[in-house]
């Protein structure tokens, strides 16, 4: 019979839970995903090779680009500036090893046509402060942020 392990979270603030989403994941990166509500449901296969599913890097790169942007529109409207309908952030995540440690780093090409430049850049600083996930990967890992206007 399995066994099941709770843990026990030390968190103390209150927090408003806005969405949980759930997903179950069998075999890893050569594996397959599905969320509960069965929104999505994915084939994994490793990064590089030539196997029909995507992988967890893809998946990261898809999320963390539509909250960023989401959070771009966010501090635009904070900020009054008209926030152009084509903006986009191309986002790269790379798998990296060093030694026989795994680590990621990311970059954003955020591109905001027609903006000024000191004011795009003020937009993708102060979303990269509002951002879910970016708040996750402050000082874990290595983002650097490109602006194009």
């Amino acid at each position: 019979m399995p066994t099941f392990i709770e843990e026990v979270s030390t968190m103390t603030s209150l927090k408003k839970v806005l969405y949980t989403a759930r997903a179950h994941t069998r075999g890893g990166r050569e594996g397959a995903s599905r969320t509960d509500d069965g929104r999505l449901s994915v084939t994994l296969s490793p990064p590089g090779t030539a196997g029909n599913g995507t992988n967890p890097e893809q998946l990261f790169a898809v999320g963390w680009s539509a909250c960023f942007l989401s959070a771009m529109q966010l501090v635009a409207r904070k900020m009054k500036v008209a926030f152009p309908a084509d903006t986009a952030d191309d986002v790269e995540v790379d798998l990296c090893l060093t030694g026989d440690a795994f680590s990621l780093q990311a970059r954003h090409t955020v591109r905001l046509p027609g903006v000024e430049p000191d004011i795009a850049r003020a937009i993708v600083d102060a979303a990269h402060q509002t951002c879910p996930y970016s708040k996750a990967t402050h000082g874990n890992i290595e983002v650097v942020t490109n602006v194009i206007t």
